[in-house]
């Protein structure tokens, strides 16, 4: 009678599945604090008043 390899197979690919849900689950965590710290960079309050130069108004002529 010959063995089935499947759970075998099966035995050693969880560990490796696990590590890989839990390193994703760590990136997926450091992405939204990136994302977080990113927003509070970019908060109004933290940014410098932009002057924007308007251009010369220019009276109406009449012919």
């Amino acid at each position: 009678m010959k063995a089935n390899p499947l759970p075998l197979i099966l035995s050693l690919a969880t560990a490796p599945f696990l590590l890989g849900l839990l390193a994703l689950e760590s990136l997926l965590q450091a992405a939204n604090d990136l994302g977080d710290s990113s927003e509070e960079i970019f908060r109004g309050d933290r940014l410098p008043v932009l002057h924007i130069p308007t251009p010369p108004r220019q009276s109406a002529q009449t012919d």
